[in-house]
């Protein structure tokens, strides 16, 4: 498993996101996933959203997955106060 197979995992579950994946050892990855689909869920609810689109492969493949879920507006949110 590599952070780009991920990324198309989620990205394929959810094609309206924004995904970013990152990691290089192949079993620990972080994550951002920014979708509407998460309006008025819980935050478990949003990673479960996304631990769908991951399957068997969060119990066989994947040790740890740093997950860092938002809607577009806390997106926007986010992004205004961290300037890059």
């Amino acid at each position: 498993m590599n952070a780009q197979i991920l990324q198309e995992l989620i990205a394929k579950h959810l094609p309206e996101a924004i995904v970013m994946v990152s990691g290089d050892d192949g079993a620990h990855f972080e994550a951002l996933v920014v979708t509407a689909a998460f309006i008025g869920l819980s935050p478990v609810k949003q990673h479960q959203l996304v631990y769908q689109a991951l399957g068997e492969r969060m119990r066989e493949e994947i040790h740890a997955l740093a997950l860092r879920t938002m809607t577009p507006e806390q997106w926007q949110t986010w992004q205004a106060t961290h300037p890059s």
